[in-house]
């Protein structure tokens, strides 16, 4: 069979595309290559129903063994007591935890996505909004740090059945053991998405949300810098409090019902390819430098918030403890959209995001969000932060100015071959 040559000379043109981009989106992040060996690897080949020792078909020793390596591994990054790597994303992880712990029409208590949250706490635009009955908590709007007082007062005047700490575009750690408390006054149980910041909650840079959340969920990527992908954690498990049943009939341990959840509930075969690129991610995350990049990363983050605010730029919350911040652009009267476009024509990537109390829409926005987990991976260091910055405000304040922008554009792509990506792909 010929090589499809229209595939794979697009796949040339992305690996160029990231190798002389700067790469600032929070979310994303450069993989091991050895991960993406085991992501493109024979075991896409393998269809594994089931879990491991428990399958509906036969020739899977080989994948039970990869599946139980990336689970145990998994367990020792976050000191759990029980994992499901199979989740396709974290949007489908947190699916699975409501369909294991929830009833349609149940009441769940989650961060707006306007003030920072996620499409799956709750949206109106999502299955979270459309299933369940949501109510939100957001950031109080001189501090832009979470109101904790008004997360209580919801929850004691809903008594939701869940309450949901984590964000998509939050710089500041959580306060779990407040959250806890107000949930186990009302008989709530407590989902914790971790998808951002778990490499700085797995190095021990963050709050611990395990001994006070009661299930918790993360993206693969972004900081723990494996394949995409999605799993579900439990340092304790525990009886479910609301006499959820299992398809049969029967009261089960709530792992039994996150389980049963994610197969047959919401998924068919699990991606047992990608479950083994998660297996050399977690690998890596054991290994000490792993805690060092992660150090980096957040020295990273701060230290190009500095960057930015001596510019008088407009930081949500004022800085970072994470590896993103939420930038405000209204006093540079530009607008989110605006500087993304202006920015990937100087082959610098970010994403327009609202911030908080946002006069703007959605697909307009009044903010940018900006990350550093991948160009930390990429090796740069905090010396090179305020380099990125000024880059970021020249095309900023020059958004109309082609030729400034076409000399921002040569300047990015001369500075980042010294941080060479993917040298095995040529």
């Amino acid at each position: 069979m010929p090589q499809d040559t229209l595939v794979f000379d697009l796949l040339k043109k992305e690996l160029k595309r990231q190798r002389e981009g700067i790469e600032l989106i929070a979310s994303e992040n450069f993989t091991s290559y050895q991960v993406i060996q085991a992501t493109g690897s024979v075991a896409t080949n393998k269809y594994a129903e089931g879990y491991p020792g428990k399958r509906y078909y036969g020739g899977c020793e080989v994948v039970d063994e990869i599946e139980t390596l990336a689970i145990e591994r998994l367990k020792k990054v976050f000191n759990a007591n029980w994992a499901n790597v199979q989740p396709h994303s974290g949007a489908q992880a947190n699916a699975a935890v409501f369909l294991a712990c929830l009833k349609a029409g149940d009441k769940i208590l989650g961060l707006d996505l306007s003030m920072g949250g996620h499409l799956t706490h709750g949206s109106p635009a999502n299955f979270s909004g459309k299933t369940y009955q949501a109510f939100f908590y957001g950031v109080e709007r001189e501090s832009g740090l979470v109101n904790y007082e008004q997360l209580e007062q919801t929850a004691r005047a809903e008594k939701p059945k869940m309450i949901i700490c984590g964000a998509s575009a939050y710089s500041r750690d959580w306060d779990y053991a407040r959250i806890r408390k107000v949930a186990d006054e009302v008989g709530a149980l407590v989902l914790a998405d971790i998808a951002h910041p778990a490499g700085l909650i797995a190095s021990g840079l963050l709050n611990d949300p395990f001994d006070h959340c009661h299930i918790v969920t993360s993206t693969t990527h972004k900081t723990l810098r494996g394949p995409r992908g999605g799993v579900i954690m439990m340092r304790h498990d525990f009886e479910n409090p609301f006499g959820l049943k299992d398809p049969k009939g029967n009261i089960r341990s709530m792992s039994a019902l996150l389980d049963l959840a994610v197969f047959p509930g919401l998924q068919g075969g699990p991606l047992e390819h990608v479950i083994a690129a998660k297996a050399v991610a977690f690998g890596e995350i054991l290994d000490p430098s792993f805690k060092t990049y992660q150090e980096q990363v957040r020295v990273n983050a701060q230290t190009i918030a500095k960057a930015f605010t001596d510019k008088d730029y407009h930081l949500i919350s004022g800085g970072t403890d994470n590896h993103l911040m939420l930038i405000d652009l209204r006093n540079k009267n530009i607008t989110g959209k605006k500087a993304q476009e202006t920015l990937d024509r100087a082959h610098i990537t970010l994403n327009k995001n609202s911030v908080p109390y946002d006069d703007k829409s959605p697909f307009v926005t009044s903010g940018i969000r900006v990350g550093v987990p991948a160009i930390t991976t990429r090796g740069m260091k905090t010396e090179h932060m305020q380099i990125v910055a000024d880059m970021i405000d020249k095309v900023l304040m020059n958004a109309d100015n082609d030729q400034i922008i076409a000399s921002v554009r040569e300047e990015v792509k001369i500075f980042m071959q010294q941080f060479p990506l993917y040298p095995e792909l040529g």
